[in-house]
Formats: C-alpha cells, structure tokens, sequence
C-alpha cells in the first residue's frame, strides 16, 4: 500500500512517538507529533537494554545511528548475600546478552532519523476523536487537526487510549521499584565489581526483592564530551517504607541505601552508598493491557498499548518492535483499515504475552522468593525454566528456549 496520501498524527514525542514517526515517514506518510513536554527528553538519563538482535535490525532499518554509543555484555550474574556474614555469594551465571543504553542517547538518535516530521514540543494533546467521514481529530490548544492515522504513543496516562478502553486503568502489584544511575566514583576501592559489570549485568537477590545492575555509556556533556565512560544503572525491587506518599527525592535517596546495606552484600551496598546519584526516582509497579492495540483510524504504541511489569525489560523494546510492525503493515496492506488490523493482532499478543511473564517474574523475584542463598547454578537454570513456564524472554536466552526479539 502506498502510504503517500496518509496524514499520521503522533501523540507523544519520546521514545515510542519518535520511533512511530519513523515508521511513518519510511511507510512515505505525512507525520506530525504532539510532545506536551516541553523539556530536552535527552537529558534523561536512565538506562534501559533490548536485545542485540533488535539493536542490529534497528541500525540496519536506519532507526538509530550506528554510531550511538551502547555498553553490550554477554551474561547475567546472580549474587546474593551469605547468611552467616555481609559478603557476596555467586550463585548463579547464565548467558544472557543484552545491549544497555543510556535513554538520553536513545531518544536523541530515534529523535535524529525523525528529522523531517512536524514535532510539536510543549503543546499537549487534550483529547482525539473520531471524525464522521472515519478519520480521526487531534485536539490542542492550538486548535484541531484531522488525520487519516493517530498513534497513541502518550505513555501511562494515555488520552488515546481512554478513547479506546475508555475506564480502563492500570493493575498495581503492590511493592515498587527504585531507578537511578550513578557517577563512577561508586566503584572507588570497588574494582571487581566494576569488571564484571564490563562483561556481565547483575541481579542481587533478597528476601522480597531484588537489584539489577548494568553500566550504560555516559551522555557526552556528563563526560566532558568524552565517550568511552560509564554510569551505574540500576533498578530495584521491592516493598517501600510507610508511608510511601509524600516522600522527598532526599529521602527516597537514604531509603535506597538504608535498603541495600540491610540486604545486599557489603560490596554492592558500598557501591550504591558511595556513588553520588545523577538520576533517582521510584514508582509503583502496575500493568495494564488493553483489548486491541489497534482499532481504525486509532492504534496505540509502546506503554499507551501495554504497560508490563519492567521485570521484562521491554518498556522501550515494545515500543520499537511497535514501530517496525507498524512500518512493514502500512507497506505490505492493501488499505489502511487492513494495516491497523494486522497490527492490532501482532502487537496484542505480544503486549499480552508481555503483561503475563512480568506478572510471573514479579511473583517469583519479589512476592515469593526462593532462598536465594542455598541455590547454585542449576538451582537458578530449574527456578528460571519453573518461571518462565514455555514463554519466553530475551532476558534468559541461555536456556535453550525460543527466545522472542
């Protein structure tokens, strides 16, 4: 189908509404995006991973620029504390490749190769709605234009999606997660496990929770303009102190650190208490997955679509696998009406496979942990296989499952 005639409004400009306008412009449509934030998106500086098989497709369909920096490693590495002292017990390894990256730096190449689009910074879309003759309204303070497609790429809070699953809200799971990165100065008299994490990412297993450790590439004005240096990336896992509303950054800052010195082993706990924090947030862990991810002239992106447990690691890899999807139907359907069906199958059981395995992963690393210190390596393979029950995951590629990128 040639998609040259199509209007296509973007609702969202950050990773998932980047990615989207991509795939629009390379379907041959007319793209415009609405950011409500008026912000610079790149200054985030979490870090995310997706598959290095994605990453590969990525570069070659010329959604990110070769040359954006990543911080590959080839395996995941379980640790958790003796219980007879403070120090590190290994008990686990599993080949697990995965390609880190820093948000900032993804967002600034998808936002790079959607250079031709119309993106509208700081004007929020207040609401979108189906036009009589089938095509489809986006409202803004700026007034109302009408467009053959609009993509709900607008996260959590989706307007987009309220007009699709109108009431429907997000399942909480009841504990939270801890997101930060942090300077170099964390490995200060910590050199082994600054090496391993160039080789590997880390869990660190406890009662009720866990830690994810990775290192991503520094955005270059942190660096001096610089690249080659590394952050601490981290996400951490469980239940908060009470009450949790209302707390300052400050506070959930000394939280972080009050919870690793109570659990992790003293190497790990030395290094999220020495570094000094660059970004720091925490937010309920919930899901949500809508009926259909598309329905004409509407479809939906990224977390607008399905917001799974981040156990799965695949908030930004959906919205990418979104993208590419999107672009193959609007090139090989025969009618716009076709498209947005198709991709309403694909990205449906997906983003319900999705909401499903985090669910699993949640139950299994957070709500009811094993005794992590009394397993060994083939304790973790039997464990990982038990919780992954015939699905799949990029996350636990070693095991001789089908894993899905």
């Amino acid at each position: 189908m040639a998609a040259t005639a199509l209007r296509m409004g973007v609702v969202g400009g950050s990773i998932a509404g980047c990615a989207m306008a991509i795939a629009g412009l390379r379907a041959g449509a007319d793209v415009t995006v609405y950011e409500r934030s008026n912000g610079e998106l790149q200054d985030r500086g979490l870090g995310i991973v997706i598959p290095p098989a994605l990453h590969q497709e990525l570069v070659s369909a010329r959604y990110l620029d070769a040359s954006m920096e990543t911080a590959p490693v080839g395996a995941r590495v379980w640790v958790t504390r003796k219980p007879d002292g403070r120090t590190a017990h290994e008990f686990g390894r599993q080949p697990s490749a995965v390609v880190p990256c820093n948000w900032g730096m993804l967002w600034r190449s998808l936002r790079s190769r959607a250079g031709d689009v119309r993106y509208h910074r700081g004007l929020p879309v207040t609401s979108v709605e189906r036009e009589p003759s089938g095509g489809a309204l986006i409202r803004t303070a700026a007034g109302v234009e009408s467009y053959d497609i609009v993509v709900g790429a607008d996260g959590h809070q989706s307007v987009t999606r309220e007009l699709l699953a109108p009431g429907l809200r997000p399942t909480p799971a009841g504990y939270v997660v801890w997101r930060g990165t942090v300077s170099p100065s964390a490995f200060a008299g910590r050199p082994e496990q600054l090496e391993l994490l160039r080789g590997a990412w880390v869990t660190v297993a406890f009662p009720r929770g866990h830690g994810v450790f990775y290192l991503i590439p520094t955005a270059p004005k942190r660096a001096g303009g610089a690249g080659g240096e590394r952050l601490l990336a981290y996400a951490i896992y469980g239940y908060p102190p009470a009450p949790a509303a209302g707390r300052r950054q400050e506070d959930v800052a000394t939280y972080v650190r009050t919870l690793a010195d109570e659990h992790f082993p003293v190497e790990w706990a030395d290094v999220v208490a020495r570094g000094e924090h660059l970004s720091l947030m925490c937010h309920p862990v919930a899901d949500i997955q809508v009926p259909r991810a598309a329905d004409p002239p509407f479809l939906l992106a990224g977390d607008a679509a399905a917001i799974t447990r981040p156990h799965t690691a695949s908030g930004a890899v959906k919205a990418l696998q979104d993208a590419l999807c999107l672009e193959r139907v609007l090139r090989d359907s025969t009618s716009t009406d076709e498209a947005l069906r198709r991709y309403a199958d694909e990205r449906t059981a997906a983003g319900a496979h999705l909401v499903e395995l985090g669910r699993r992963l949640g139950r299994a690393q957070v709500e009811r942990t094993p005794e992590w210190h009394t397993m060994g390596p083939a304790d973790v393979d039997t464990w990982s296989r038990a919780v992954l029950d015939g699905a799949t995951s990029y996350l636990f590629g070693g095991l001789g499952v089908e894993v899905r990128e």
